[in-house]
């Protein structure tokens, strides 16, 4: 039974990064923010604008990217590094 759960869950894993390169660059730009702290006390907090600025290194605006969020550069390596990491775990678990 589990493995129909791992199965899906790798399937999900897979086609993820499919649809964020699918979805324009700018697709989180608009809208309203829902950070708890710019909600609650009007100050942005060092996660705000992670999001967007994620999307747009996705589809390689560096500069934007920059703009929205300096801490970008450093966050997409280490959420590659862990979502492919992710993706060989379950991949042996499934092997």
């Amino acid at each position: 039974m589990y493995k129909y759960i791992y199965k899906f869950y790798f399937t999900v894993l897979l086609i993820l990064p499919v649809i964020l390169l699918i979805l324009p660059a700018d697709f989180f730009d608009k809208g309203e923010s829902m950070c708890l702290s710019v909600l609650f006390f009007d100050f942005e907090c060092y996660a705000c604008g992670m999001t967007r600025a994620i999307q747009h290194l996705i589809h390689l605006d560096f500069s934007i990217a920059y703009d929205y969020n300096k801490l970008s550069l450093v966050v997409l390596p280490l959420l590659a590094f862990s979502y492919f990491k992710e993706v060989i775990r379950v991949y042996y678990i499934l092997k």
